[in-house]
């Protein structure tokens, strides 16, 4: 009897120690134990800085182990501007019970965090997770919630402005007042427009539609336009920056991707590498890593972007120690 006891000890110790060896060597296995997991991706709609952000997030899943079609399926949804499809698409990654989900820019999150409750949700890009209600604390999301916030270097973005135009006295800025991302941003910028002694005149939208309209009026009443990181400004930036060539008014945008669109400079966050980020944070994630003790990171990481021929064109010089950072560590937009 004993000697059957100590087989079955034998083989129980076995059996465990098999079962964990496969278990991480498998680099397939998830939080909720699926050899092949599924990850939900929702965006807002598409544009140059979304899309960088997402290919990022392919990019960050396959340095971690995880090849799309291989051992992961990747349900990407793009809800093209659309706030009811944002709601219909967050509901199919519930149903088919995803196992995590990213959403790229806060109306993305905020609508897999309202429909997914049991499985993690990453913030892809989101500027204020706090003040979004997305999660209470960046050290401590204590819940399913973690991701990657949006840090725009502000500062560093007004320097450029100021590199270029030291006699500032009035800068306008705009933005879509249904963002909460470029509502926080543009609060923060005026702060440090007014420890700068720059008037700083607001100006705002509902949507798309009222750009043509405010921006015209706009650019009568400033010397330049900041533009923060707003999804649907980025969308109609040929409209904004139509509007400002007709005055000769630069626009300084906090994108890179938009200042290809008609801005004069900016140091802007490189949106594909805070792609790789959110990619290489989800891999964790999905094996198995808690979202509650995983602290938001926010990305800073950027580049100074000139755009050359838009300087041309309003008769602009660009600093020397701009455009030689631009060419040795960033972008020239020639």
């Amino acid at each position: 009897m004993k000697r059957m006891y100590a087989l079955i000890t034998i083989l129980v110790v076995f059996l465990g120690f098999a079962f964990f060896q496969e278990k991480n060597a498998n680099p397939t296995n998830s939080a909720n134990g699926a050899k092949e997991p599924t990850l939900g991706i929702l965006q807002l709609m598409t544009h140059p800085s979304l899309d960088a952000i997402h290919d990022g997030i392919i990019k960050g899943l396959n340095d971690s182990g995880f090849h799309p079609g291989k051992n992961i399926k990747i349900d990407y949804q793009n809800a093209q501007n659309d706030q009811s499809n944002l709601k219909t698409m967050s509901t199919k990654f519930a149903n088919e019970n995803a196992t995590a989900s990213i959403g790229i820019t806060t109306p993305s999150a905020q609508a897999l965090a309202s429909t997914i409750h049991n499985n993690p949700v990453i913030l892809g890009a989101i500027t204020d997770p706090v003040g979004a209600g997305l999660v209470k604390n960046l050290k401590h999301p204590g819940g399913h919630i973690t991701g990657v916030a949006n840090g725009s270097p502000l500062q560093k973005q007004l320097n450029v402005i100021k590199a270029f135009m030291p006699k500032l006295k009035t800068l306008g800025i705009i933005y879509t007042s249904s963002d909460p991302s470029s509502t926080a941003q543009a609060k923060q910028f005026a702060q440090l427009c007014k420890k700068e002694g720059i008037k700083l005149k607001t100006y705002t939208i509902a949507n798309s539609n009222d750009l043509n309209q405010v921006s015209s009026q706009m650019v009568t009443q400033v010397q330049a336009v900041y533009v923060p990181n707003d999804n649907t400004i980025a969308a109609a930036m040929d409209t904004l920056v139509n509007n400002a060539n007709k005055q000769n008014i630069p626009v300084f945008p906090s994108v890179d991707f938009m200042v290809k669109s008609g801005g004069i400079a900016t140091y802007g966050v490189d949106q594909f590498q805070m792609g790789v980020t959110i990619g290489k944070m989800t891999a964790k994630i999905l094996r198995g890593e808690n979202p509650a003790t995983t602290p938001v990171k926010r990305f800073q990481q950027g580049k100074m972007i000139v755009n050359v021929k838009q300087a041309k064109k309003l008769h602009m010089q660009i600093p020397a120690s701009i455009m030689k950072e631009a060419e040795t560590k960033g972008e020239v937009i020639k």
